[in-house]
């Protein structure tokens, strides 16, 4: 029994020890029981490493690369050289006119994919605009087969889609600059289908059509 006081004794005196004088200023280091990964080999910005033959820690950024947090729109000078690409824009800022990269049937499926994603259910699934949204009260959804977006500049939908227009919100959080433009390259095949004609199909393909 005198062992069960003296354990007692011993727990409540540790106690007091570690808990009650949390708080108190000391020049000492901290005793920390749990580390919790809060010490770990790692470099700081602009240190110095032995590693690399230049011995600075900080690396310059792969080619291409985009620094998280960055865009054309708040950086213009960056990636100027590639604005076509990444902002659907010329170098004088008028919108990019065709595509600037290469349109392929497997790059039009992609596209499909990400527009049935994201644009059927308010556009809907023939780019009409007769989307499942129409019939909880979003009645402004353009369709894409009328003059004004069949003939407007492939930039401009690139634009739209990053920075959203009106109650459309942008998509570029969810849609890579490669995927934007496949979604415009279904949409512009989606409109060649809705205006086809006859004499558009294959003679070797016109027996399939019903």
């Amino acid at each position: 029994m005198r062992y069960a006081y003296y354990t007692l004794l011993f727990a409540v005196a540790l106690t007091i020890s570690i808990a009650g004088f949390r708080g108190m200023r000391s020049t000492q280091p901290p005793i920390i029981v749990f580390p919790d990964m809060d010490f770990q080999a790692k470099y700081k910005p602009q240190a110095a490493s032995k590693f690399f033959a230049d011995g600075r820690a900080d690396r310059p950024a792969p080619a291409g690369t985009v620094p998280r947090g960055r865009s054309t729109a708040a950086d213009p000078d960056f990636l100027r050289a590639d604005d076509a690409h990444y902002a659907g824009k010329n170098a004088d800022g008028s919108f990019v006119k065709g595509f600037p990269v290469e349109v392929s049937e497997t790059m039009i499926r992609r596209g499909q994919n990400r527009f049935n994603v994201y644009c059927a259910p308010c556009h809907g699934v023939n780019g009409d605009g007769q989307g499942i949204t129409k019939a909880y009260g979003m009645v402004a959804t353009p369709t894409y087969h009328d003059d004004r977006l069949r003939t407007m500049a492939e930039g401009e939908i690139f634009n739209t889609i990053t920075h959203g227009k009106n109650t459309m919100m942008p998509y570029a959080d969810k849609l890579s600059p490669d995927e934007r433009w496949a979604v415009i390259a279904y949409v512009r095949a989606l409109q060649r289908a809705h205006h086809a004609k006859l004499d558009d199909v294959p003679l070797a393909n016109r027996g399939e059509l019903k």
